[in-house]
């Protein structure tokens, strides 16, 4: 079976230095802060986006994160709903605490508590997986039912954005470039799997709905955070953990042995499983060969191909799909 092509998700991004955020923006951080910044490191090169996002020293010796933004990029509101959310979140939840938030210039700027780690999957673990995955139970356990109001539910979030596999079959569009040479094969019941989603994925559990590796940080200690919330909606407990499961595979985890044992997915069926997997599938598959939006990466597109093919042959093992060597 051929390979998917594998992405570096620390040198991702292109961010711009601190010297191109706004002087006045970087005055009202700091008055937030109630510090002086004495240094700023180079950007971090995790990431899709363009923008700023480094770790920086203050005058009485913290360290904070700061990510800011202009107007009119995918950043600038990604930033001012984080540091919405963060805070309501329970304290089970491992997240950087926002300790400072500024606008100035059509500028927006949020600093979190610094945290010192590393992030998974580069590639996945044993350990790092186990570590993970106990997050991500405890995560569940502490959203559920949502401690935060007014979430759009996953399905939403989703939205029309699935419907690449219908389209071609219909002959309305051609199959993105780059997959799987089976993929045309299984598109009927990709569709079939993806027109479960209302039963599916319900749930009232608030989940995160971005979680990859780098949306997730290993400390010292091996206390696992999550960061970049700016995407939670409404579904089952299990959709975080799921999702970052065929690519654990990819790298040699037996993420089926560890799907059986979980107590995430006991008693889910395994239809309403894989009709996340395909919903992701598709999803990756829209604007697959189009370049990226502004202020996005080509990277962008590189993680969208990966998760594509990576969640497509997770399927296959599970539908026992012939066009498949496992």
């Amino acid at each position: 079976m051929s390979r998917a092509p594998d992405v570096d998700y620390s040198a991702t991004s292109a961010r711009p230095g601190w010297d191109a955020v706004p002087p006045a923006l970087r005055e009202a951080l700091a008055d937030a802060l109630g510090s002086r910044i004495e240094e700023v490191s180079e950007p971090v090169s995790s990431g899709f986006t363009g923008g700023f996002a480094a770790r920086a020293e203050l005058a009485d010796g913290r360290r904070v994160f700061i990510k800011a933004a202009p107007e009119g990029l995918h950043a600038y509101g990604a930033y001012q709903r984080e540091a919405e959310v963060v805070p309501q979140l329970p304290a089970l939840v491992r997240a950087p605490v926002v300790v400072a938030t500024a606008a100035a210039d059509g500028w927006f700027a949020v600093a979190s508590e610094w945290v010192d780690g590393r992030m998974p999957g580069s590639p996945w673990t044993v350990a790092d997986f186990e570590l993970v995955t106990a997050a991500c139970e405890a995560t569940a356990g502490a959203m559920r039912p949502t401690p935060l109001a007014g979430l759009d539910s996953f399905a939403d979030l989703v939205g029309d954005d699935v419907g690449v596999p219908v389209q071609v079959l219909a002959g309305e569009r051609e199959l993105p470039s780059g997959l799987p040479s089976w993929v045309p094969e299984v598109l009927p019941e990709l569709v079939e799997l993806v027109q479960l989603v209302p039963e599916a994925l319900a749930g009232d559990t608030a989940s995160h709905s971005d979680l990859r590796p780098d949306n997730l940080l290993i400390d010292k200690s091996g206390t696992c955070w999550t960061i970049d919330w700016n995407w939670l909606t409404l579904g089952p407990r299990w959709v975080d953990w799921v999702g970052l499961l065929p690519v654990a595979q990819y790298q040699g985890i037996d993420t089926f042995g560890a799907l059986a044992r979980s107590p995430l997915t006991a008693g889910v069926p395994d239809d309403h499983l894989d009709c996340f997997v395909a919903v992701i599938a598709a999803y990756m598959m829209k604007n697959l060969d189009a370049p990226p939006p502004p202020g996005c990466t080509p990277a962008l597109r590189e993680h969208q191909r990966l998760s594509a093919w990576t969640f497509l042959d997770w399927l296959a093992v599970r539908r026992r799909w012939h066009t498949v060597d496992v």
